[in-house]
């Protein structure tokens, strides 16, 4: 009967093991849509699925907003992330510290308007990037437009750091301050301060009732299991 019960512990564990890796695999939820309005998709190859209130955010996901439309993301540690309209945003990375805050994570925000206020995480867990400048948080609200050619970071409160890929930094410490980091058509890049904001996202705030609120996150985070390590596959007869 031993070794009968020594196949039959090795068969429950392949298959844990297998069911910890497909978990593991799946894309995680790291928030969910708290304001939508008109076209809110989350794109797939060359098409995109309808993003409705409720529906969650995922890991590695790209969230796109249509014309005359807007949505409030708000992430697991309560992270509260605005898009105006034409807006596209990547979330490239994701790694918790627990179910309510993240050890790491990173967003890229590809073209359009946003409003970013921080929440319960470690301000040094998170980088946002466009396509001309990195942008560091240090408990703060910010106003970021992304557009070819050209990104204006606004803060709102708290501080912030702005760079450009070359490593030009200013420092962004009083409400008002603003970054605005422009690329010339001979690829020069230059990146100037002023508290003299040419744009912020009031101006977007209109789109859609509830788009410029904070709120808590309400659902329930999905973490990534642990996986059985059994590289080589002897367990499961591989």
């Amino acid at each position: 009967m031993n070794w009968r019960n020594s196949i039959l512990a090795a068969l429950v564990i392949c298959v844990s093991s297998h069911i910890g890796f497909a978990r593991a695999q799946a894309p995680a939820r790291v928030g969910e849509a708290a304001v939508v309005q008109n076209e809110v998709v989350r794109v797939s190859g060359e098409g995109g699925t309808q993003i409705n209130v409720g529906d969650a955010v995922l890991r590695n996901e790209t969230v796109r907003t249509g014309a005359a439309s807007a949505t409030r993301l708000v992430m697991i540690d309560s992270t509260n992330l605005s898009l105006g309209a034409n807006s596209s945003i990547t979330l490239d990375r994701t790694v918790f510290n627990d179910e309510h805050s993240y050890k790491d994570v990173t967003i890229r925000m590809t073209t359009g308007a946003f409003r970013f206020v921080t929440g319960h995480s470690d301000k040094n867990a998170y980088k946002i990037t466009t396509g001309l400048a990195t942008i560091g948080i240090r408990g703060t609200i910010l106003d970021i437009l992304s557009q070819r050619g050209s990104t204006t970071v606004v803060l709102q409160g708290g501080a912030s750091r702005v760079c450009t890929l070359s490593f030009q930094c200013i420092e962004l410490t009083q409400p008002g301050d603003t970054a605005i980091i422009t690329s010339a058509g001979n690829g020069k890049v230059t990146i100037k301060k002023t508290n003299n904001p040419p744009w912020t996202f009031a101006s977007s705030c209109g789109a859609a009732a509830g788009l410029c609120s904070t709120t808590e996150f309400a659902g329930t985070p999905t973490l990534t299991p642990a996986v059985i390590d059994d590289p080589n596959g002897i367990l499961c007869g591989k």
